[in-house]
């Protein structure tokens, strides 16, 4: 029986070229001399630190439009409030969300279910499995997905006959 996953997820080499695009930069960048600014890359998260908040600002600008030139969905790239302490330094962490949550996953199999098609779809570990009899079915769930923003990046693999 046909079927493919529903995935959420960033390429990994992507945002490593990203980030590392955007340390060029702020290596480059004039108004970042003599500053201590930097980018910190952990499993899923980026951290920004600056020395104010204005530079924080300038920091967090670089890293999104580098994240969005390299095609990294920005609706997985959650920014958690900037923290800035009394002397002035600041941070903030960008959150990278891989996989689908409970409640976005329940939210497009619901969507899939009131459309009417003849597709049965489970969640499984952060995926959606969509199998139905027929490949136009589930490339017409294809395209209704694709039609509809989830607020995730949705992504379809392992298409199988």
């Amino acid at each position: 029986m046909p079927s493919f996953d529903i995935v959420s997820e960033i390429d990994k080499q992507e945002l490593d070229n990203a980030i590392n695009q955007a340390r060029k930069e702020l290596a480059t960048r004039f108004d970042f001399k003599g500053t201590t600014a930097e980018i910190l890359a952990e499993k899923d998260k980026i951290t920004l630190t600056a020395e104010d908040a204005a530079r924080l600002r300038g920091l967090r600008e670089i890293m999104i439009g580098k994240l969005s030139k390299r095609s990294v969905d920005l609706r997985n790239v959650e920014q958690a409030d900037p923290e800035i302490s009394s002397i002035g330094h600041a941070r903030q962490e960008l959150k990278i969300r891989q996989g689908l949550e409970g409640n976005k996953a329940k939210e497009i199999i619901q969507a899939i279910k009131s459309q009417g098609f003849k597709v049965q779809s489970q969640l499984q570990d952060q995926q959606i499995r969509v199998t139905g009899k027929k490949k136009d079915d589930l490339q017409a769930v294809i395209q209704f997905v694709k039609s509809r923003d989830f607020g995730v990046a949705t992504n379809f693999k392992n298409f199988r006959d």
